[in-house]
């Protein structure tokens, strides 16, 4: 794990399920935890208010980023108080536009003003973050998360992008960037390289991190041993 200890990207649990909050809170390399609705979903999450009263104390005042969940900026802004009020760990998430398509920059500025940390979410292009730029003057705490996998779906290399937000906001140095939805273990260590601050990680993800550093010839072995038990346990024959 040697090649874990070098990074300097931080690495967030990124999940909805409580036992693995519990599970993975005490890990020493977690150094913080985001969830949403798509994972609250999964995890039969219904109750959003007595969800955050349970995985708030595992957090222990680390960063723990929780979201708006209306559409419109009023609401969003109502939300966003009443759930800041919860911990001042908080990191409010506010999605980059609405369903609409209407910029929440002026709403994340006035949050700002307010001293509310924000977590900006869905953010896939360097335009967006251009738009943000007005809305960062302050000192208050901000994290930008770029969904990097999501981006990397449509075939386009996500690292490009964070280089390049990271020099459009090198003069906030209140502002985090986050690599956000990735798809498997090698994206924590391109994060990294890439020069993000932080990268959510999903459960499935952080079950692999035993692997890091393992020797490859050994997993080449190990592949060549599964399959030939499951050819043998399945009776396969020629």
């Amino acid at each position: 794990m040697d090649k874990l200890k070098s990074l300097k990207v931080k690495i967030f649990l990124d999940a909805a399920n409580i036992p693995d909050f519990k599970k993975y809170r005490k890990l020493p390399f977690i150094k913080g935890f985001t969830t949403n609705p798509t994972l609250m979903k999964k995890s039969g999450v219904n109750k959003y208010e007595e969800f955050i009263r349970s995985v708030l104390p595992m957090a222990e005042n680390r960063p723990i980023s929780f979201g708006v969940i209306s559409d419109d900026f009023k609401t969003m802004k109502e939300q966003a108080v009443r759930l800041s009020r919860m911990g001042n760990n908080i990191y409010v998430k506010i999605p980059i536009m609405n369903t609409r398509g209407e910029s929440s920059a002026p709403l994340i500025r006035d949050l700002r003003s307010e001293g509310i940390k924000v977590n900006v979410t869905a953010v896939m292009t360097l335009k967006q973050v251009r738009q943000l730029w007005g809305a960062l003057q302050n000192e208050t705490p901000t994290i930008i998360s770029i969904f990097s996998g999501r981006i990397a779906d449509t075939g386009i290399d996500p690292a490009g992008i964070i280089k390049e937000a990271r020099k459009i906001l090198k003069r906030h140095t209140q502002v985090e960037l986050l690599w956000a939805s990735p798809r498997e273990l090698i994206n924590v260590f391109q994060a990294d390289e890439a020069g993000c601050d932080i990268i959510t990680v999903l459960p499935e993800i952080l079950s692999k991190f035993h692997l890091i550093d393992y020797d490859l010839d050994r997993f080449s072995r190990d592949t060549v041993k599964m399959f030939y038990q499951d050819a043998l346990s399945l009776g396969l024959k020629i």
